[in-house]
């Protein structure tokens, strides 16, 4: 049996990184019994700083703000949590997520944890992430503002 062998990003950028890259494959251990896997593809872009500033300006404040749900309000903090519950993706897919990306685990005593987080999506991901929050909004009565106009 082989020793563990550590994972190697190498982002295709020019000549060098090529021949890096077929360098690592030609040396690279191989084992019928416990194979590595290559992928190949596109790089993923990551959300970015200002679509999370404007969520919390935006939406999550909007609804903050106006909607009511079982007779109370609830802060921004809430509601992120619960749209966090409800719409972040179950499971890890390259085009919505970051890799390593995780929703959910479990304490020592077996309880399901949320532990995903919207910095772990990637631009569509997150922009389809928002979609489901509007959505939900607007269901709520929450009419949305831009953040320069705040009352």
């Amino acid at each position: 049996m082989r020793p563990p062998f550590a994972e190697r990003k190498i982002l295709l950028i020019g000549e060098q990184q090529v021949r890096l890259a077929c360098t690592l494959i030609q040396n690279v251990p191989v084992d019928r019994d416990n194979p590595l896997e290559m992928v190949v593809r596109e790089k993923q872009k990551v959300r970015k700083l200002d679509q999370n500033a404007r969520m919390w300006a935006g939406p999550l404040k909007d609804i903050a703000e106006q909607a009511w749900a079982g007779g109370r309000q609830f802060s921004d903090v809430v509601w992120h949590e619960f749209f966090k519950m409800a719409y972040l993706p179950e499971e890890y897919d390259p085009e919505l997520c970051k890799e390593g990306y995780r929703k959910w685990d479990y304490t020592p005593t077996g309880d399901k944890v949320l532990i995903g987080s919207t910095t772990g999506l990637t631009v569509k991901g997150f922009a389809q992430y928002l979609e489901q929050v509007y959505a939900y909004g607007t269901d709520l009565g929450v009419m949305f503002y831009e953040p320069k106009e705040r009352r």
